[in-house]
């Protein structure tokens, strides 16, 4: 290998643990456009839990539910409530991969594990990352059928609204647990430091975080790790930790290629979005300058601009995606930009703060 980095190809799925896959299922499918495309469960001969996988361009959703009380996924979902549990990465080696994670330090949480069925065969393992999240490394090469052996596929015909893939995957850690999440990736998984932001950058007159953003070299994986910093009031960041009682997955933020059209399908859908002061777009021309987009649209719709020196890019955040304030999505879309919008972090935390409020939680 011409450098340290693990043979990272890509983000393979992302799954979930929900308290009914069933219903979930209906939520990603109805509100976001993604379509059941298989199934795991008794009927496929898994008799302790359910999964349905959710698609939409290259992204994979997991959804996953326990069938009984006494079970890891149960108990996930009684102390976080439904969460991201497994950020899972594809590899072309998994002995290889897990044996030299486990070298580098990491902690081994499945052994490489084949799976066989008509279609081929499949390796896993797994390795614990920050709280209860894991990532699993994939080797698919040898398979061929609709995911993984157990699963079954659904019928049907692809419902897209325009989401492509998964841009990245923020992590909500403890105060002063940052670097030690970057040096892990830096140290297990060769990952490089992209950008930083102290509570300078990230902040309003009552609350902050520091956050630096860790990536692999192809840029295929991009995990920024967020930490609350001291304010007058509670941040955003102890607010998730407060609920998901411990450190996780904050949000994917998911990628398009039309912002603007797939966000007005999505409010059509019902999605709930997280409203942008007025003032904001009164400033937005002299600060970004020409931009493709009308910003009657932007303002219409709630989206945020943010350049850098190769760029622009658009995004706009959901509001929470189930009843506890802990999981939510980013939908993005770059033109040349790789910026993570650090000129709209006020404008953003002013819009969490309203919300906040309302829960009382500010």
């Amino acid at each position: 290998m011409k450098n340290d980095a693990l043979p990272i190809e890509g983000i393979d799925y992302v799954e979930l643990y929900v308290g009914n896959a069933k219903q979930a299922s209906y939520f990603y499918k109805n509100g976001f456009g993604f379509t059941p495309v298989a199934y795991s469960g008794p009927e496929t001969g898994v008799k302790d839990k359910t999964s349905y996988l959710m698609q939409q361009g290259d992204i994979r959703l997991l959804l996953t539910s326990s069938l009984v009380p006494d079970h890891p996924i149960s108990r996930y979902v009684i102390t976080h409530g439904d969460g991201v549990a497994d950020v899972a990465m594809r590899v072309k080696d998994v002995d290889w991969t897990y044996k030299e994670a486990l070298r580098r330090g990491a902690k081994g949480i499945q052994a490489p594990k084949i799976l066989k069925d008509d279609h081929g065969t499949i390796r896993g393992a797994a390795i614990a990352a920050y709280g209860d999240t894991v990532h699993t490394f994939i080797e698919r090469h040898d398979y061929r059928g609709i995911f993984a052996p157990g699963y079954t596929p659904f019928p049907g015909k692809e419902e897209s609204v325009g989401l492509k893939h998964v841009d990245h995957v923020v992590a909500n850690v403890e105060e002063g647990k940052m670097d030690y999440w970057v040096e892990f990736y830096g140290n297990v998984f060769g990952f490089t430091q992209l950008i930083s932001f102290d509570d300078k950058d990230i902040s309003t007159e009552y609350s902050a975080l520091r956050s630096k953003v860790m990536r692999n070299p192809s840029g295929t994986v991009k995990f920024p790790i967020n930490e609350p910093a001291a304010g007058k009031r509670k941040s955003q960041i102890q607010e998730y930790l407060d609920y998901f009682k411990g450190a996780g997955v904050q949000h994917l933020a998911i990628s398009t290629e039309d912002l603007v059209g797939t966000v007005a399908r999505l409010a059509e859908r019902g999605i709930e979005f997280l409203r942008t002061p007025d003032s904001y777009y009164a400033e937005l021309p002299k600060r970004v300058g020409g931009i493709s987009e009308r910003i009657d649209d932007l303002k219409r719709l709630g989206i945020l601009v943010d350049k850098d020196e190769k760029g622009y890019m658009l995004q706009i955040f959901t509001k929470p995606l189930q009843d506890r304030p802990t999981l939510f999505f980013e939908l993005i879309q770059r033109k040349g930009s790789e910026s993570f919008g650090k000129g709209n972090f006020k404008a953003l935390f002013q819009s969490i703060e309203a919300e906040q409020a309302k829960r009382g939680n500010l």
